[in-house]
């Protein structure tokens, strides 16, 4: 049974990230029908931040931790759970300060874990959530897109494409809402400006 797993990491109920994971989950379902839709909400379930005893616990070997210590990585075991368990990812990302949301860093930080997600060899390192595939939809009130301007003030597409390949998903697409301050401004109406956008995501998703 094919599974993709649908994150938010915007804080706005109505935002356009949010709505077009909406409809990349309904249109991968909709090709999927015998498919499983695993969802996590970040802004409404933020994870907690890594600290000394995550820390302590994920460098201790398995056999040797001690109740205190699964209890600190039962979060990052179920969201690596999560992970594994997934063919396919959808992320929605909001642009914060020309970077992911700090939800967002809070769950990578949760995921990018030694022994679980990757290891390093003589070869260098090695991503475990291998043949999987994930698709990002970033919304930003400026134009960000490769030859513009404001192109190097855009540190989400370098950062998680890094983060995702790292752990071994290499198949990593990008569909950007891009200049939805026009849409808030009045300056052009949602429905026109979101149009081009779903049918990349619905192209995407099929």
């Amino acid at each position: 049974m094919p599974t993709l797993l649908h994150i938010d990491s915007s804080p706005l109920p109505g935002s356009v990230s949010r709505e077009l994971t909406a409809e990349f989950a309904r249109t991968w379902k909709a090709a999927h029908p015998d498919g499983e839709v695993i969802y996590r909400d970040l802004a409404a379930h933020p994870p907690t931040p890594i600290d000394e005893k995550w820390i302590g616990a994920a460098h201790t070997a398995p056999g040797e931790l001690s109740a205190e210590q699964r209890a600190a990585l039962a979060l990052s075991d179920e969201l690596i759970g999560e992970l594994e368990r997934a063919d396919e990812y959808v992320i929605g990302v909001a642009m914060h300060n020309f970077s992911i949301p700090a939800v967002l860093k809070l769950w990578i930080d949760q995921i990018v874990r030694r022994g679980r997600t990757f290891a390093y060899s003589a070869k260098g390192p090695r991503g475990f959530l291998q043949d999987k595939k994930a698709t990002i939809v970033v919304a930003s009130g400026g134009v960000y897109a490769p030859g513009t301007p404001a192109a190097a003030m855009n540190f989400i597409d370098p950062y998680l494409k890094t983060i995702f390949e790292f752990l071994g998903v290499t198949d990593v697409k990008f569909i950007a809402a891009e200049g939805t301050a026009r849409m808030m401004s009045g300056a052009i109406d949602r429905c026109t400006f979101l149009k081009p956008v779903v049918e990349q995501v619905r192209a995407a998703a099929a």
